[in-house]
This record gives structure tokens, C-alpha cells and sequence, in this order.
């Protein structure tokens, strides 16, 4: 599994020590990298392997972010050379950067699916890309397994929601859920978190509002809106709900208008009166009649022990909508 048919030399390496563990910086060619590292599987009959089976779309959805181009940046895969790599200076005055000469494969520890993404790129497009790397020296098998489980564990991710705040510049949905937030006219100002993290006051996350702008802007001629008047839109449709049900919509206890069963409720409501409010030809948007048909909701009681208390999930938001939409176009 972790044999070589020939020694293998890689170039322009890095020597330095990490927590008094040898370790190695450098990059390889695809090809190189593929020919140079195995897998220990889980299931491995020597009881020490641990990776999970591959899956292909990450792969997939990996190699067609490569084709980005020069701003498809990604981080160095993890290796245990497992004393197989020995290093060699170029000169003794530099004892830190030299070669290296690979007599056996690496172990790979983390990057299983960034390198089969990598793969699946370099197939597609007949190229090769350099592949960084860092490769510890030796680890026995446990402070490999420990070292896996601690990457994959212990060290969490940035969340969803954030991750759409910093797309907020290349997507429209994710730069409409920040306005929506950070914006002292809107209705989510201080009910709203970027970073996904909720607290006393702020329980709609920046992914909540992009939930429900999805939910809103589905039909043809609301979606080829520019994303100024989609903002706009959204802001007069939620802030006529928070002027009709203001003492409702600030007290997130007692009632569940800002409960996100509620919210995409009014989403997929909005997202009816919204066909109605804009033309076809896009050349004008009723907010006046928009936020009328808001004013017809009398008799909804958003009490916490009303008849919405167990209202749950996507079917629920639905059910509730439809009676919103009823009240709403009712003559």
C-alpha cells in the first residue's frame, strides 16, 4: 500500500520543528502528490486505520472550485511520512531548506477530498497545479488517529452564516441577509446576527434571512430584480409586519412572529404578494399596496400559548402561510 517504485525527490523544502516534532513545508506536483500518499481506511484490518470513505461530490464540488482560476485558493495537506522521507541540505549555512527523498508513501492524514478534487481537476483539464504540503517527520500510529479525530473534532468551522457575510460582495442573497441586518431601518437590526451565534435578543441568524430570501424572491420577474430594489422590497414587506404587530415582533418570548417558523411563513406569504406588486415588466413595484394587504391581518394571534404553539418545521411555515395569503387577498 505505501510502497514506491522508485525514490522520489522533492525539491525546495522547509525543515523546522513543531512542538519538537520534525516537520516539512513544501508543495508537490499532481501528480507527484497523488503517487506519493495512501489512505488507511477504517475498516483497515490492522485496526489502526481511520479515514472515511471518499465522498465524491466534495471531490466534484472541489475540482470546479479550482476552476476559478488564481483566487481558488486552498490550505496544505496534512502527511505522515512515517521516517520514510529523509531530508538533505543544500547548504550547511541554510541546515533548514534542502530536499527531499521519499523512499516509501505518506500516510494522508487530512486533504482526502481537496486531492481528489485535484484529481478530478487535473483529468478535466489536462494540468498539473502544485499541491501544498506539511509532513511530519514520523507519528506512530496513535498520535496519528489522535491528531486526525483532534482536526476533525475539536476544531469547528466558521458556520454558515458567516460564511455568506464574506460572499456578500459575489452574491446577491448573502448581500441583501447583511443590509437586512446591519441596516438601522430594517426591521432586523437588532434582533439579527452575522456571525450565526444567538443571544439574549438576536435569534434570526444571517442564514435565516437568506433562507427566507429564497423563499421570497422565486418568481421569474421578482428574481431579475437588481438587488437594490430586492432589498427594498423586503424592507417595506417586513417592516408593514412590524409596524402592524410592533409589540408582537419585539418581544420574542411572549410571541412568535420573529420565530423563524413565523418568518418563513411570511416568506413564502411575501413571495405571493410580491408576484402581485411587481409588474411583469419590472417598471413598477407597489409599495402602497404591498404593505395594504399587510394591513388586512386583524385576526392573528401570535401568542406563544396560542393556536401557533406547535406549529413546526417547513410544513407548518407552509400551512400558516396560506392562511396569511387567504386573509391578505380576501375582498
Amino acid at each position: 500500500m505505501s510502497n514506491l517504485m522508485s525514490h522520489h525527490v522533492i525539491e525546495n523544502v522547509i525543515q523546522y520543528k513543531m512542538r519538537g516534532k520534525v516537520a516539512y513545508l513544501g508543495n508537490l506536483s499532481t501528480t507527484s502528490a497523488l503517487q506519493l500518499t495512501y489512505v488507511k481506511p477504517f475498516d483497515h484490518p490492522s485496526g489502526k486505520g481511520y479515514q472515511r470513505p471518499v465522498d465524491i461530490k466534495r471531490c466534484n464540488d472541489f475540482a470546479m472550485y479550482l476552476s476559478k482560476g488564481d483566487n481558488a485558493l486552498f490550505t496544505p495537506i496534512l502527511l505522515n511520512a512515517e521516517a520514510k522521507w529523509e531530508f538533505s541540505t543544500y547548504d550547511k549555512t541554510r541546515p533548514s531548506y534542502g530536499r527531499l527523498i521519499c523512499k516509501e508513501k505518506a500516510s494522508l492524514m487530512d486533504g482526502q477530498h481537496r486531492l481528489g478534487g485535484i484529481k478530478r481537476y487535473a483529468q478535466d483539464t489536462n494540468s498539473e497545479i502544485n499541491v501544498p504540503f506539511l509532513a511530519f517527520h514520523f507519528l506512530d500510529e496513535d498520535e496519528e488517529i489522535q491528531l486526525f479525530d483532534t482536526i476533525n473534532t475539536k476544531a469547528k468551522g466558521i458556520g454558515i452564516s458567516l460564511s455568506r457575510y464574506l460572499r456578500r460582495y459575489s452574491d446577491d442573497f448573502s448581500w441583501i441577509a447583511t443590509e437586512l441586518i446591519v441596516r438601522s431601518d430594517s426591521p432586523f437590526h437588532y434582533i439579527g446576527t452575522i456571525t450565526g451565534k444567538r443571544s439574549t435578543g438576536r435569534h434570526v441568524t444571517l442564514q435565516n434571512l437568506y433562507k427566507i430570501l429564497e423563499f421570497m424572491l422565486k418568481a421569474n420577474h421578482v428574481a431579475n430584480l437588481s438587488k437594490d430594489e430586492k432589498l427594498m422590497i423586503v424592507l417595506v414587506y417586513f417592516n408593514a409586519f412590524k409596524e402592524h404587530f410592533n409589540m408582537e415582533w419585539l418581544d420574542y418570548k411572549e410571541y412568535r412572529i420573529t420565530h423563524i417558523v413565523c418568518l418563513n411563513a411570511l416568506a413564502m406569504a411575501g413571495a405571493v404578494i410580491f408576484a402581485k406588486c411587481v409588474s411583469e415588466e419590472k417598471k413598477q413595484i407597489d409599495y402602497k399596496r404591498m404593505a395594504s394587504y399587510v394591513k388586512k391581518l386583524k385576526a392573528i394571534d401570535w401568542s406563544s400559548y396560542g393556536p401557533f404553539k406547535y406549529i413546526k418545521g417547513i410544513s407548518g411555515s407552509r400551512t400558516l402561510a396560506a392562511e396569511l395569503v387567504s386573509q391578505m387577498l380576501s375582498e
